[in-house]
């Protein structure tokens, strides 16, 4: 009798543990916008909440799917590189190191358990669409008085904010608004979901709307004035126009009215022309002597000292400043000359993804991380082009723009947008699945 009470009462806490989990994740994109310290929180509350209902439920078969034991084997060699190189690096690097593995348990709690039923699915894509809605608004505010709600002005390099005091709002909100765009854009089009209530007499209407839904949502990043964002989110409209054939001529007139607003801008907004051509132009001429090239020369410097293990967690900022590595960028064929702008050039990670990975783990260790990022994305991929369901097009969109190896990134668990990326994947994997 006994046992069997404290089976009922294990269960009764568990679902009182998932509710609460649950109310966490519809909480995260809002703590993503406004809070690191409680992003941080609640993506650890929930991988540690998972790991319990793990214990007590002695369900352990997430572990068995491939991505879950790549991610594992990834964590293990960077974390064994860490030690290697821990007089390095510092303890407090290995204690980083250790973890990272939070962000692959978060990742998991999501796609098999928090998410993996449909009104769960559900709720969350009206939080995450009415953050996108909210950034949206703070960003157009800013451009049309010059403050966000809270006071905040542009940045000092004509970049819009949104809601945030530094500029974040580009990379931040090129990834939450995919998945929130392609659904509606495709249902208008497609005559589907809430656009069946128009009626088949308003089909003009409907697409008009799909397209000044798409057109609208580029137009927004040309005037945040971030190059990266930009250039992603052209893509990822791209690729949801190739996975979407009833989007493709919304997103060939998005594309055409953006720009048009670019060309535009160099009167309705000097700062994001300056920022998207002219600043750009210039340093895509000269790449190599650009920030963004010497930092990748330094990133080869440390990768090809030591290819083995890279220097451990956050190997290229504690070796940034050796001269061992003082070394421009070179392409295939050439020798590299100069200092690659010496100990001033320094910065506190290699802007890259892939670049990270190796001088972290040298190139098993990117090997392992890009083995992870195919698995991830076959993952949520699988099946497209047989049934190219909307959402589950935008979160392989946000998932592939996240991971395209040709851009200048944050490190990859940094808050805010190693939280978006953990998220949104982990979301995509739950919806990716036959809801429970």
């Amino acid at each position: 009798m006994p046992e069997r009470l404290l089976h009922l009462t294990s269960k009764r806490d568990i679902r009182l543990l998932q509710g609460f989990v649950f109310f966490l994740t519809l909480l995260l994109p809002w703590l993503l916008v406004q809070t690191q310290a409680g992003s941080e929180a609640a993506i650890d509350g929930i991988a540690i909440g998972f790991l319990g209902r793990s214990v007590v439920m002695r369900d352990w078969a997430w572990r068995r799917h491939f991505w879950v034991r790549l991610g594992l084997i990834w964590w293990g060699w960077l974390v064994l590189c860490t030690l290697v190189h821990v007089a390095d690096a510092g303890w407090m690097s290995v204690v980083q190191a250790l973890g990272v593995v939070r962000f692959l348990i978060f990742t998991a709690a999501l796609a098999f358990w928090i998410l993996a039923g449909a009104e769960e699915q559900k709720w969350f894509f009206r939080s995450l669409s009415l953050v996108t809605l909210y950034v949206v608004a703070q960003t157009l505010t800013q451009f049309v008085t010059g403050h966000n709600w809270f006071g905040a002005p542009v940045s000092a390099d004509g970049e819009l904010t949104g809601p945030f005091d530094k500029p974040r709002d580009g990379p931040s909100l090129v990834r939450m608004i995919l998945p929130v765009l392609a659904p509606p854009a495709y249902w208008l089009l497609a005559g589907e979901g809430w656009a069946k209530r128009l009626g088949a007499r308003r089909l003009g209407a409907k697409r008009l709307g799909a397209m000044v839904l798409l057109a609208a949502a580029l137009a927004v990043m040309v005037l945040i004035g971030q190059r990266m964002p930009l250039l992603l989110m052209m893509f990822g409209l791209v690729l949801m126009g190739l996975l979407l054939p009833r989007l493709r001529g919304a997103v060939v007139v998005a594309l055409v009215a953006g720009g048009g607003l670019l060309a535009a801008s160099v009167v309705v907004a000097p700062h994001a022309f300056y920022r998207l051509v002219t600043k750009f132009s210039r340093q895509m001429a000269d790449f190599a002597d650009s920030p963004y090239g010497l930092i990748a020369g330094r990133s080869v410097a440390i990768a090809e000292q030591h290819p083995l293990t890279g220097r451990g967690y956050d190997g290229f900022r504690s070796g940034c400043t050796l001269p061992r590595y003082f070394q421009g960028w070179h392409w295939p064929g050439t020798i590299a000359t100069g200092d690659g702008g010496g100990a001033a050039l320094c910065v506190t990670h290699p802007h890259n993804f892939y670049l990270q990975a190796v001088t972290d783990a040298g190139v098993p260790g990117l090997l392992l991380f890009c083995a992870l990022v195919g698995a991830w994305l076959y993952q949520l991929g699988s099946g497209l082009r047989r049934q190219p369901d909307p959402l589950r097009v935008g979160l392989f969109v946000a998932a592939l723009i996240q991971v395209w190896p040709i851009a200048s990134t944050s490190p990859v668990i940094s808050m805010p947008i190693g939280g978006w990326f953990f998220l949104l994947l982990g979301f995509g994997l739950a919806v990716k699945s036959p809801p429970a």
